[in-house]
């Protein structure tokens, strides 16, 4: 009998359940070292409990918005009808536990499946030791939660720890009124008046959300404008929805330090003090100013293992690291701070080492979405680019609300946006503000990872009305402009 090559993998997020489902499936002996829980940060923390948070927040705003002019009828207790206000509230202690009940049942599902694929999930946490043995194989010491160590051998070893939120010195989360994003979950009441610091996807998503769900909420942002580093067509229709929904958007300016105040419960609160010395008050804030990589104390440096000044270990596209026999997927590497990339690197990782056939990470053709309301979904190449010449295309962008579906729904807000190369017509990339961008982006990532046309997208018939009719009439736009400018 031959020898069965060994993987321990060390996380147990998307990039490392994904690719210990692989492997397994290859013929591995897989072992997943966690510490947390399977799912990781994505299932526990950040995207399924986020996401479960802000589907409540979706079905409050969408109601609020919409029942005036759809002529639904809201009554309350205070006649006459035409001044009732909103009557609809939020249950905050119970949509939390429904968002720590799912995510724990997730994260169950995924144990399940990683052990019916004949993979061993470990408890604890793993490093790697300095030296490579002279077969070619790394030891991992695994230090369980009862403080014993066991020593696994492996073959190959992936690297898919993460990240952890990034704390200010002068605002440190005490998990009661000064939060980080992993610990919203714990509050039972919704607060009054939240800042949130940070404009980034993380907190332009809570922002949005407690929003809708009926806090006064303050945005405090570093930079100019909201979402700085998405589509800036995109970021200015959710920054004009933001504030005219109420939301106090401060733009330029940076948290400098924030402290809880009061000394009973009742009398809590927080001060934000701002960089220029002007001080914002509110009865919570939450932390969201990115995220570090879980890469200390691993032993990786004394492995071989190259890190950035960052902390994010340093990967080639088949997600190998500069230590023989060492992968890396996942927010550890900060290639993409998303599940589906972690889980694609996590897969290239085992597809490589245990000589399955393999294509190198395509960044351009990864979707995103931001899960705002409305959301922003993006694929493939975007207006920096083409701005900054990095690649010649043209650019065409159609409201929603010339699209009948939306008029029908009352939907206000928002745009399909394509990109297309001027000689071939191909499709490169795209962005959509709507509701439920995130299915909407579909055909247009299908687009730009087949090399499909603006001819082909323009003469794929649609459903109408739909809001999917927008990306035909988009193409078709391109489809004109492309004949008039090489006729």
């Amino acid at each position: 009998m031959g020898h069965v090559t060994r993987i321990v993998i060390i996380g147990g997020g998307p990039g490392g359940y994904e690719a210990a489902l692989v492997a397994a499936q290859l013929g591995a002996e897989v072992t997943v070292v966690d510490a947390d829980g399977l799912g990781g940060a994505s299932v526990l923390t950040d995207c399924v409990p986020s996401k479960t948070l802000i589907a409540t927040a979706e079905v409050m705003t969408t109601f609020d918005s919409s029942y005036e002019e759809l002529g639904i009828i809201v009554a309350d207790d205070t006649p006459p009808i035409e001044q009732a206000a909103r009557v609809v509230g939020v249950d905050l202690g119970k949509v939390n536990r429904r968002v720590k009940r799912l995510a724990l049942a997730q994260s169950h599902d995924i144990t399940a499946s990683v052990t019916r694929a004949g993979g061993r999930v470990l408890r604890g946490r793993g490093r790697l030791e300095p030296a490579q043995a002279p077969d070619g194989s790394r030891r991992v010491v695994v230090r369980a939660v009862d403080g014993s160590e066991e020593t696994l051998v492996a073959d190959a070893v992936l690297v898919a720890t993460g990240a952890h939120p990034r704390e200010l010195p002068g605002a440190l989360p005490d998990g009661e009124r000064i939060l980080n994003w992993t610990q919203v979950y714990d509050l039972e009441e919704l607060p009054e008046e939240l800042i949130v610091v940070g404009s980034g996807v993380t907190g332009a998503e809570f922002a949005g959300a407690y929003q809708a769900l009926g806090s006064k909420v303050t945005l405090v942002s570093s930079r100019e404008r909201v979402l700085p580093g998405e589509d800036p067509d995109a970021a200015a229709v959710l920054e004009d929805v933001f504030r005219r929904r109420g939301m106090n958007v401060m733009g330029r300016s940076r948290a400098a330090a924030v402290k809880r105040t009061g000394t009973d419960s009742k009398g809590d609160g927080v001060e934000v003090t701002l960089s220029d010395g002007r001080v914002i008050t509110g009865s919570h804030c939450l932390m969201a100013v990115g995220a570090v990589p879980n890469t200390a104390d691993m032993g990786l440096t004394e492995a071989g293992v190259a890190l950035k000044d960052s902390g994010h270990i340093r990967t080639d596209r088949v997600s190998r690291t500069s230590a023989p026999g060492v992968y890396a997927a996942g927010d550890c590497t900060g290639v993409f701070a998303l599940a589906s990339v972690a889980a694609m690197q996590g897969r290239i990782a085992m597809y490589h080492f245990l000589g399955d056939s393999v294509a190198p990470l395509n960044l351009k053709t990864v979707s995103a979405n931001i899960f705002t309301d409305p959301e922003i979904a993006t694929v493939g190449y975007s207006q920096a680019d083409v701005d900054s010449g990095r690649i010649e295309a043209r650019v065409v962008k159609l409201p929603l609300l010339r699209n009948p579906r939306a008029k029908m729904q009352g939907i206000r807000d928002g745009f399909v946006k394509l990109f297309s190369r001027p000689g071939t017509g191909i499709v490169v990339g795209g962005v959509v503000v709507a509701p439920r961008a995130s299915e909407l982006i579909h055909p247009i990532s299908v687009a730009v990872d087949n090399n499909l046309t603006v001819e082909q997208i323009a003469n794929t018939f649609t459903v109408y009305p739909s809001l999917s009719g927008s990306i035909a009439e988009v193409a078709r736009q391109l489809q004109t402009r492309r004949a008039l400018g090489e006729a």
